[in-house]
């Protein structure tokens, strides 16, 4: 066989080759340790506590991520610890911090079904139902979600009513109601302007039926009025005028619903006290 023989400047060439590869490796080596949060600093067998804590520190550190993969190893390495247990809550809360809303619940009912009587399951609901919260859109988008936080908020203020999750959960619970409202309000008056007045009245009468303590109440009886005057049915236009006055006396829609039943009417006389309740007396 014929052997080639390589020329010093061959050589040295390959000599280079070789070194930079082996920085190459060396580099991403070193990356993969820095970056990637199952590296082997964390895989590798250490008390559950240092792991546990070392999970705790990344988590404070705004590192969600690496943060998972320490709770996950804590699991994956001491399974039967009470460490482990607590440390699927936490990596549920740091995929939660870190916007990962659909792995953060299910990580969740992961463990509320492994744990369905554990210390912190108030609090496991709690965030599952704000994993939901989290996700809803604007009005002018689909609000399929929710209601899907409002359940998960309501099952947390049924299950655990005297915690102060079921206090926040209430709140956010009005919230949500009051969104939905505004995407109802939303497409009634999309209807109204086009004069599709049977569609608008179905919407602004499930805001009166459905979400009559939000905010968008008054305004849906004022719209009732303006659609039932457009189709001529002034008797249920009055009627909504009349609902609006006795709920809502101090509201700007009850004075635009006045002036709208009663042309001549100024701001003042519908300011003088009696003189609403009179007029409402003489409709009916």
């Amino acid at each position: 066989m014929m052997m080639t023989t390589m020329t010093p400047n061959a050589r040295l060439a390959r000599c280079r080759m070789l070194v930079a590869v082996a920085a190459l490796l060396l580099v991403a080596a070193c990356g993969a340790n820095d970056n990637d949060p199952r590296d082997p600093l964390i895989s590798r067998d250490r008390p559950v506590e240092e792991i546990y804590n070392e999970g705790v520190d990344a988590q404070q550190a705004a590192n969600h991520a690496r943060a998972v993969a320490l709770f996950d190893e804590v699991e994956r390495q001491h399974p039967y610890s009470s460490w482990a247990t607590t440390a699927k809550l936490m990596a549920a809360y740091s995929e939660y911090q870190r916007g990962r809303y659909t792995e953060a619940i299910g990580a969740i009912d992961r463990f509320i079904r492994l744990h369905p009587a554990h210390r912190d399951l108030a609090y496991a609901y709690y965030l599952r139902a704000m994993s939901y919260y989290e996700q809803i859109a604007d009005v002018e988008r689909d609000q399929r979600l929710t209601a899907q936080a409002m359940a998960a908020l309501q099952d947390v203020v049924n299950r655990f009513p005297e915690s102060p999750y079921a206090r926040d959960s209430r709140l956010k619970i009005d919230l949500a109601r009051d969104h939905l409202a505004g995407k109802e309000m939303l497409i009634g008056r999309y209807y109204q302007q086009r004069r599709l007045y049977a569609a608008a009245i179905n919407r602004f009468r499930r805001v009166v039926d459905e979400y009559d303590t939000t905010n968008h109440a008054p305004e849906a009886l004022h719209r009732l009025v303006e659609t039932y005057l457009a189709l001529g049915l002034v008797d249920e236009a009055k009627k909504s005028a009349a609902v609006l006055g006795h709920n809502y006396p101090g509201s700007s829609w009850y004075q635009d619903s006045y002036a709208l039943l009663s042309p001549g009417a100024q701001p003042a006389d519908i300011d003088r006290p009696g003189m609403i309740s009179r007029w409402w007396s003489s409709v009916f």
